[in-house]
Parts: C-alpha cells; sequence; structure tokens
C-alpha cells in the first residue's frame, strides 16, 4: 500500500466532538502541522464543512508533494505552478475507489482555484509558526492595480489606481451562472414528486431561501406555524420557521451562518406540512425523532434525513421533471423573485441569513423581458414632447 495523506473525520471517544484531521493512511499518523491548522479553523468557529473541505485539499496538496518529491514547506514557483496544472489534467479517482466505468471526470478550474487558496492559507500558517520560509509565501501573492478604484480612494493628481496583492496561482474563469427555476418548474416539481415529505421540502426551500443544510437540520420545534406562537414563548406574529445552527443533529446538517433568524413561511406550506405529518405518523420509529426530515422509505426508518438521501431525491426528479433540480437553485429562485418583486435588499440579505451585503450580487438575475421592457420605456421616453 502506498503511502498518502487522507483527510479523516475523528471523533471524540468522550464528548462526541467531530473534528477532522489529515493522517498518514499506513500508520494513521497525525500529520502535526495540518492538524494544528485544521484546529485554527476550529477556532475561528469556522464551519464543519468548511474544515472537512480543506482537510482533503490539504492531503491533497501533500500527496503531490510526495508523488512528485517535494517538500511541502518548500515547494518552489514550479513545484506549485505543476500543482497548479496538475489539479486540472489529473483525471479523478472513480466514485467508491473501483475500477473506473465510463469516461473520465476532471477538476474544474474553479476547483482548482478552491485548492490553491486552502494551500496558500495553510502554507501561510505555516510561516507564521516557523515551519515554512519566507521565501514560499513571497510566491503565493503578486501586486496588481486595480481597474476601477474603489469608492472613497484617492487617486491623486496622477490618477493612480489603488495596488492590491492578488493570488499569484490562481486560473481566470469567467463569473459562473447562478441557475434558478421558473414558478412554473417549481410547481411541475412539486407535483411530480410522489411523496408529502418530498413535496414540503421543495415547497420549503422555494418559499423561504433556507439552505439544504438548514432545511435538513430543522427540528419540529422550530416549525411555528399557528397565527401566534405565544403560548411557546415566541413573540414573531404569523407562521414562520426558526433557523438555528446546531453542530449535534445527527445527520450531521448545519447551518451557515452562526447567526439564528426566522423566516416567515406561506399558508400553502403549513397545508403541506400537515400532509407530511399524516405520511410521517404511519411510521412508528419516526415518533421518536425530533427532527423535521426523517427516513420514512428504507432504514433507518425514522432517521434524520441525510445530505446524500437528499440529493439522491433531487436526482430522481431531475430524471422525471427532464431538467436540473438542485436545493441551491430553489435558494437562488426565491431570492430573484423577491428582488423582481420590490422587497428591499436589506429585508432578502435578512431572510437569505447572508453576513455580507456582497453576497446579495448573485441573486439577481436580469431575464429577457426585463432587458426588453428597459430599451422600451427608454424608447417611450424620447418619445415624449
Amino acid at each position: 500500500m502506498e503511502r498518502i495523506y487522507v483527510g479523516e473525520r475523528a471523533v471524540s471517544p468522550t464528548t462526541g466532538t467531530v473534528r477532522w484531521v489529515v493522517v498518514e493512511s499506513r500508520s494513521y499518523t497525525l500529520q502535526t502541522e495540518a492538524v494544528a491548522y485544521l484546529a485554527s479553523l476550529r477556532a475561528r468557529d469556522c464551519s464543519p464543512n468548511t474544515e472537512r473541505a480543506y482537510a482533503g485539499r490539504i492531503a491533497l496538496y501533500l500527496n503531490f508533494s510526495l508523488m512528485r518529491r517535494l517538500e511541502w514547506t518548500t515547494p518552489g514557483f514550479l513545484g506549485l505552478a505543476a500543482l497548479q496544472q496538475w489539479l486540472i489534467e489529473a483525471p479523478l479517482p472513480s466514485r467508491g475507489g473501483g475500477p473506473r466505468t465510463g469516461p473520465a471526470r476532471f477538476r474544474s478550474r474553479a476547483t482548482a482555484n478552491a485548492v490553491m487558496t486552502a494551500v496558500a492559507e495553510f502554507l501561510r500558517f505555516g510561516h507564521a509558526h516557523g515551519w515554512v520560509p519566507a521565501s514560499t509565501t513571497g510566491l503565493l501573492s503578486e501586486p496588481k492595480l486595480l481597474r476601477f478604484n474603489p469608492p472613497g480612494y484617492d487617486a491623486g493628481e496622477s490618477g493612480r489606481r489603488r495596488e492590491v496583492q492578488a493570488a499569484a496561482f490562481r486560473f481566470r474563469i469567467a463569473e459562473p451562472g447562478y441557475e434558478d427555476l421558473s414558478d412554473e418548474q417549481i410547481r411541475h416539481m412539486i407535483a411530480i414528486a410522489p411523496r408529502a415529505r418530498d413535496r414540503f421540502l421543495i415547497t420549503l426551500l422555494a418559499c423561504t431561501g433556507l439552505r439544504i443544510g438548514e432545511a435538513l437540520g430543522l427540528h419540529r420545534a422550530d416549525m411555528h406555524l399557528l397565527a401566534s406562537s405565544r403560548t411557546v414563548g415566541c413573540g414573531i406574529e404569523g407562521p414562520h420557521v426558526h433557523v438555528r445552527r446546531r453542530t449535534d443533529n445527527p445527520n450531521r446538517a448545519l447551518a451557515k451562518s452562526r447567526f439564528s433568524r426566522s423566516v416567515p413561511v406561506t399558508a400553502d406550506l403549513v397545508a403541506l406540512y400537515t400532509d407530511y405529518q399524516y405520511e410521517r405518523d404511519r411510521v412508528l420509529q419516526a415518533a421518536e425523532s425530533e427532527m423535521v426530515f426523517v427516513n420514512l422509505f428504507r432504514p433507518p426508518l425514522g432517521g434524520a434525513m441525510s445530505y446524500p438521501n437528499a440529493k439522491e431525491m433531487f436526482d430522481r426528479l431531475a430524471r422525471t421533471a427532464g431538467h436540473a433540480c438542485r436545493p441551491h437553485m430553489l435558494r437562488h429562485s426565491a431570492a430573484t423573485r423577491w428582488l423582481r418583486d420590490g422587497v428591499d435588499r436589506d429585508v432578502v440579505q435578512r431572510l437569505l441569513g447572508h453576513a455580507s451585503p456582497l453576497s446579495m450580487e448573485h441573486y439577481r438575475h436580469v431575464d429577457d423581458a426585463e432587458a426588453r421592457a428597459a430599451v422600451e420605456h427608454v424608447e417611450a421616453m424620447k418619445e415624449r414632447p
């Protein structure tokens, strides 16, 4: 068995706390520096999903260094450039680790950029702790002049542009397109979903803009669906759901935002939740779970619905509907619909649980009808006396 590094999930036998580590596959020896870096992510209160992703990316870098016989602390310019290129040229291993069937799959340039970002942060962390020399971290960024100066920047009489440090090893990629779904497509998805649970999940995501992790992490106590919830100590009027970040969900579902929020829901969603409760009540094991979404049709019955379960459900739906159906598309659809209907951006930001208003830029889609309406409006204004 060849020596490789892998990102592994570690569970404390005493507290049950989940952490991610990087270990050597043969001996299961911890890679000390990588484990220290992952611990720093936890100290910064980063999401466990972030920790998991970075564990895999750092292990990938360490394996590349082993394969090319590079010292990971001093890969040099050529080593980092080779890593960047290798990330998009090396075929991905087959799913499940067995023999590859079908055409080879490759990482996208966006994925390669994400790996290079993790490697750069890891090396900078190593430099701060004396493991990585300045000659290595000096390769990671380069000066760049901004094309447009930010608001408030004094360019002086010479009109100088602001200089920033940009990542040196990063592919140029086009701004990704953010797919959304039309109201007709969403209604069709709900109509063809064969189970009440699935219809409720689709409608919940489309109505509230929740992330799939936030939805799968809901507890029944979070569902305040009466006109008033004062009897349970909640002063928010009208039907709504509470989104709370919990790190102990049995399905490891996690709300990305550290801050709790409430999101109003419609009467139609409340009716679909009622239908789902009838379906759920027929599975005795489900009564013991505090989670909203549980397994009703396969073992473990009553267990919390997991990310893979949800993905499989949406994949089946996509095959039946004849178009892509992904949970995040429903989130984008909700945000785009709110913005098109004139909902204030600050309100949409709060509903979506975004900390930064810059995150809102991804959600505003301009369709052909809006573009034509804008041109016709300008033309009509010209014709006025």
